[in-house]
């Protein structure tokens, strides 16, 4: 019989210990982003997400954090995944290709003072990578969630955080948790603003 227990507190420790270290040589980079968030809702902005995969999963859920709410109700604040129009995906996918179906929603939808939020491991993904260089060119900033090495683009956005690890699934569990701890910060702050 297999030791799924010791399998299963093996693996939590090692979440455990990339979040720890997250903490400590990242603290910075996320209070960036939060603020960056924070200071886009405050003044009339919007939040745009995107990403592939797993990436594109955790883009709609943090989207839909910031509309409904994360903890607190309160009024609903503006953000977008550019990952769940299935028509503008396929249609930009079929006529001009997938490297542009970000890109193209940022061009459409973002606004001077919007903050895009782009999710990727590895930081090499030709849609991301042109999604943050229409977002720069319109006046959006930027930041990229990360892992591993940074890919192209770490130097490409106002904000890289870079997760010290390679593993996929480590990284994207410890980008959701930093999307939550971000959302959280705003909410708290837009809800002590309204009292």
């Amino acid at each position: 019989m297999s030791d799924v227990g010791g399998f299963a507190k093996d693996e939590l420790h090692q979440l455990a210990e990339l979040a720890r270290m997250t903490a400590e040589l990242r603290e910075v980079e996320i209070a960036a982003y939060a603020e960056l968030a924070l200071g886009t809702i405050q003044a009339g902005g919007k939040l745009l997400f995107c990403g592939n995969g797993g990436s594109a999963a955790d883009a709609q859920h943090l989207a839909a954090e910031y509309v409904v709410r994360l903890i607190r109700d309160r009024r609903a604040l503006p953000a977008i995944a550019l990952t769940t129009d299935s028509s503008v995906l396929t249609a930009c996918a079929n006529d001009l290709g997938y490297e542009h179906v970000f890109a193209r929603q940022v061009e459409a939808l973002g606004r001077p003072g919007d903050l895009l939020v782009l999710h990727t491991t590895t930081g090499e993904s030709e849609n991301v990578v042109r999604a943050a260089r229409v977002a720069k060119q319109s006046g959006l900033s930027t930041v990229a969630l990360l892992a591993g090495m940074g890919g192209r683009l770490e130097s490409m956005v106002d904000v890289a955080i870079v997760l010290p690890t390679g593993r996929v699934s480590r990284a994207q569990e410890i980008q959701l948790a930093i999307g939550h701890i971000v959302c959280d910060y705003v909410e708290k702050f837009i809800m002590e603003e309204s009292e």
